[in-house]
């Protein structure tokens, strides 16, 4: 390389410099690298581990270790010193010695803090690397390890610790702990398994291939690393096919699921709906002109179920939903279902060919199917019938089923005569213990002195008998799964000589909610809602909205009969709040002092249990195999359950 061709290089990575200084002093951003010295101080560090010599992420060089030369550099490493300066000249030879048959060989030497380097020795070179795009720069690193503490920046950095003794690579990070695990799975390995250098160059290929996708995107804009992004996409698609794919092949796959590379950079990445009161007819002309949209006159909705509806108690609850809307909405819609458990991906993609406009997964198994298809087909609306799933292509819908619970609680603690009620659980998923609470806490509004006796059905098969034989004469069983029926022993039972009297249960109507996010997509209002932001939309709804509704036996005493009444109506108008009261928890932890009022997010994830309940969470160990596959898609603790080699990784 000729000298000329150095000075050419120079005043081009000169360019770069002075306009990534001024970009970042118009956005009112630190224009220099970093330093070190000035971010860190003692109290901040547990020691230093010497790291030896490794081949850097060049993105990951962010600073200097020292403040000296740092005005000749922008953020990026492009030079700001002009052409004629000294720094320049010895930018200049460096350059041409790196093009020549001599090339940079001595590493660098830095330190590394949270991920990131800062540089002691050889900022010149890293310079001229970064402005030939290197994807990375041999380094001597010294690791300075932070204090513990439960900062999510500190917790995702120790998990990459641990991850880092696998891999060997730094450019396997993530912003949230937990999720190295699951990107081993989605790579087909074992969750301690180390990888072998051929393993690492794998990888580092796609990698690399991604990492251009990304940041060609924008995503070097978003607060999320290169492996986060990486394993949003290979929820969807195998480490091999993105490996496969030509540069124009995987930006067009990554600009598909885009929308939940956003998602995964918010830190509250799902918005939970709880309304679904609809507009007035101004309002929806309102919306109508805000989103720029004419809404539809009628719609053709597929409802795709695992199983058919004489198999499942779940499939022919929201079998019944499609007949609801059939009867309600008339001619303004047309339904169709299909089944598939084994093929969901197919079997809806055949939906989309008969026309389908909105899309129902009836179950939380279905979620992968739904991903997929709302990926490849943005102009049709996928909603799954599970909870709090951070996608934005898509959308969820359950049903705030503790608010019924609430309401048999206190019928429980009104008839019970040893203050002892029993209490079967389903599985320890998003919202049951929010139910288990708020069971207990109507039960003491009847009984003061009630407590819950806790058995889980996912645990125990026989759970209702263990709880009769153990002495409970009155037990909260499953909900009955529809409207129509009353069935025995499901639902809160009395319990007399080994037979089971139901006596009420709360009961999920999904004609209700199917009737409203349908009204949502016809009036406008669906469409509104998707202006709101990178947050996924999850709707979750009660009592208000008519999703959930209270079976009650006419044998029960008048008095009681017109509580739950009274309840089911305060419930429903919002003047009655089951979790507006003082709580403590089992360990004697005070959760509200009465005053404090539990958002949406909160009642959702609650996993702890009120101070009357006897029992408590079981571990995914302990569960029965077929409960299992639900935990690991809704389950309370799924983020910390080691991902399996294949099926679908959230």
């Amino acid at each position: 390389m000729s000298r000329q061709e150095a000075v050419t290089q120079y005043q081009e990575a000169l360019k770069r410099g002075r306009k990534t200084y001024k970009e970042r002093i118009l956005r009112g951003q630190y224009p220099y690298p970093q330093v070190l010295d000035e971010i860190l101080d003692d109290t901040m560090t547990a020691g230093q581990v010497d790291m030896g010599l490794l081949e850097i992420p060049a993105s990951r060089i962010c600073g200097t270790k020292t403040q000296g030369r740092r005005d000749a550099f922008a953020a990026d490493f492009m030079p700001l010193m002009p052409v004629d300066s000294e720094f320049a000249s010895k930018w200049i030879n460096l350059c041409a010695a790196h093009l020549s048959d001599e090339g940079i060989r001595e590493p660098v030497r830095c330190f590394e803090y949270l991920g990131r380097f800062f540089v002691q020795e050889g900022n010149k070179r890293v310079s001229v690397l970064k402005s030939y795009g290197a994807p990375s720069i041999p380094a001597y690193v010294t690791r300075i390890v932070p204090a513990w503490s439960e900062d999510p920046a500190i917790r995702a950095y120790y998990d990459f610790m641990e991850s880092y003794q696998l891999t060997g690579l730094y450019q396997v990070s993530f912003s949230r702990p937990g999720r190295f695990a699951k990107l081993q799975s989605a790579l087909g390995r074992e969750p301690g398994q180390v990888w072998t250098e051929m393993e690492r160059r794998s990888f580092l290929s796609g990698y690399w291939a991604f990492e251009k996708a990304f940041n060609k995107l924008g995503g070097d804009k978003l607060n999320v690393t290169v492996a986060d992004a990486m394993l949003v996409f290979l929820k969807l698609y195998t480490f091999d096919q993105l490996k496969g794919m030509s540069a124009a092949e995987l930006n067009k796959a990554l600009s598909a699921v885009w929308p939940d590379v956003r998602v995964a950079a918010q830190s509250e990445p799902v918005a939970v709906s709880t309304e679904s009161q609809e507009p007035a007819e101004s309002e929806t002309n309102v919306l109508r002109k805000i989103v720029q949209t004419v809404a539809p006159t009628k719609l053709r909705l597929a409802f795709v179920s695992d199983y058919l509806p004489e198999h499942s108690d779940w499939a022919h609850a929201h079998d019944l939903g499609r007949q609801y809307v059939e009867a309600v909405l008339g001619d303004r819609v047309v339904c169709q279902t299909y089944y598939g458990a084994q093929n969901a991906e197919a079997v809806m993609e055949e939906a989309v060919k008969d026309g389908a406009q909105v899309i129902f997964g009836t179950t939380p198994s279905l979620i992968g199917a739904c991903r997929k298809v709302a990926a490849a087909h943005p102009d049709v609306k996928v909603l799954s019938c599970s909870i709090s799933m951070p996608y934005l292509g898509m959308r969820t819908y359950y049903c705030r089923i503790y608010e019924g619970k609430f309401v048999t609680g206190a019928i429980a603690g009104a008839l019970c005569r040893n203050n002892s009620i029993g209490y079967v659980a389903s599985n320890p998923i998003l919202g049951v213990p929010a139910s288990i609470n708020a069971f207990a806490l109507g039960a003491q509004l009847t009984n003061p002195n009630a407590k819950i006796k806790l058995c889980w059905s996912c645990v125990d098969e026989h759970a209702m008998e263990t709880l009769a034989t153990g002495g409970a004469t009155i037990i909260s069983n499953r909900d009955v799964p529809t409207p129509d029926r009353m069935c025995e022993p499901w639902g809160l039972c009395t319990v007399e000589n080994g037979k089971y009297h139901a006596i009420a249960s709360p009961y999920w109507h999904w004609g209700k909610v199917y009737e409203k996010l349908i009204r949502g997509i016809l009036n406008g209002s669906w469409d509104a809602m998707s202006s709101g932001g990178d947050r996924a939309v999850n709707y979750w709804w009660g009592m208000r909205s008519g999703s959930i509704g209270v079976l009650i036996d006419n044998e029960l005493p008048a008095g009681v009969r017109q509580l739950a009444n009274l309840l089911c109506r305060g419930v429903a108008d919002g003047s009655i709040l089951p979790f507006e009261r003082m709580i403590r928890s089992q360990d004697g932890m005070l959760r509200s002092d009465g005053s404090h009022f539990f958002s949406p997010d909160e009642i959702l994830h609650m996993d702890w249990f009120a101070d009357n309940v006897d029992g408590s969470l079981p571990s995914f160990d302990e569960l029965l195999p077929m409960a299992r596959g639900l935990a690991r898609l809704q389950g309370v603790y799924r983020d910390e359950i080691v991902p399996e080699k294949s099926g679908t990784i959230l």
